[in-house]
């Protein structure tokens, strides 16, 4: 077994895992929460650029490109409107980065435990572990998910007063499965986005490692989880517009920023209702500035995780020198 992964899998306790993933996962929230508002923005955008105005059925803004985006909500809705959804989407991080690496190294624990002669490569446990890892993470916070992208949603007019006034309202009007509105996507993308992105960041933390170009402070974590991520965001980012464009369904769907967004129900009729009407560009709207977004969150969550696990560790060890 490489290098790369015993350190990933084995290096803490349980506990420690967990702490360091929670805190790697607030550092990056924290980082690309503005990109997070611009992407769910233009996800929701249904119409194309190149249509003419009497066939768009506009009803809210038009969003051109990432800058552009960012420059009418900072004019719109100013500088607090890149960080709606923000409370939530702490809250999410916070507990998804400790589920999602505790059940990586459960897994991983697991799948070494089986006999050697019957034991899969490397490669194929690190996907495995990451598929299993994303779905549990992703299952336990997807109500908090389905707020980030409520909120970011809202323009200058508020849909919801409060977090609070939401969790009520979805409650009341949507009941119990409201509040996963899209799961199925969400778990569709991340079991291999997940499972491609631990593959990926392991396999390629050693050669970035080993590279003749040297990487200060440890930035080898970064640039592999940057790579990795990358490669793996791109394959599955239909699955995450779809996702996006489920949450927002319900009684408040045609509040938003977007007021016509149409009807959608379950996940392949979605993909196939974006393909037809928007075609291959509304599957992969809003991909550049989600791989602005994958990019730095990914570099600053292993990144931070490697750091905070190693700030524990040395801790740990500390007071028996």
């Amino acid at each position: 077994m490489s290098g790369a992964v015993a350190q990933l899998k084995h290096e803490g306790s349980q506990r420690q895992v967990a702490g360091a993933g929670a805190v790697a996962g607030l550092v990056s929230r924290f980082v690309i929460a503005p990109l997070d508002v611009i992407k769910i923005r233009l996800q929701l955008q249904v119409h194309s650029l190149s249509d003419p105005p009497s066939l768009r059925g506009i009803h809210g803004p038009v969003y051109r490109g990432t800058l552009g985006t960012l420059k009418q909500i900072l004019r719109e809705e100013g500088l607090r409107g890149l960080w709606k959804g923000n409370i939530p989407a702490e809250a999410m991080y916070l507990t998804y980065g400790s589920v999602q690496f505790s059940a990586y190294t459960s897994m991983s624990h697991l799948l070494d435990a089986i006999p050697q002669q019957y034991r899969l490569p490397d490669s194929v446990n690190s996907f495995i572990s990451g598929a299993a890892a994303g779905a549990c993470a992703t299952t336990a916070t997807y109500p908090l998910d389905l707020l980030r992208t409520r909120f970011a949603a809202q323009g200058p007019d508020r849909v919801y007063a409060s977090l609070v006034e939401s969790v009520r309202h979805i409650a009341k009007h949507e009941g119990p499965t409201g509040f996963f509105r899209g799961l199925g996507a969400g778990v569709s993308q991340i079991v291999p986005y997940m499972g491609l992105f631990f593959a990926g960041y392991e396999a390629l933390k050693p050669v970035v490692a080993s590279s003749v170009i040297p990487m200060p402070f440890g930035s080898s974590d970064a640039v592999a989880g940057v790579l990795a991520s990358l490669l793996s965001k791109t394959a599955v980012y239909p699955l995450d517009t779809t996702r996006k464009r489920l949450q927002v369904q319900g009684p408040t769907r045609a509040r938003y920023v977007h007021r016509n967004i149409p009807v959608y129900s379950g996940v392949v009729p979605t993909l196939a209702h974006i393909w037809k009407h928007e075609g291959r560009r509304g599957l992969y709207r809003g991909l550049t500035v989600g791989l602005l977004k994958a990019a730095p969150a990914s570099a600053v969550t292993m990144w931070t995780y490697e750091r905070a696990m190693g700030f524990m560790l040395a801790a740990e060890k500390k007071p028996a020198d």
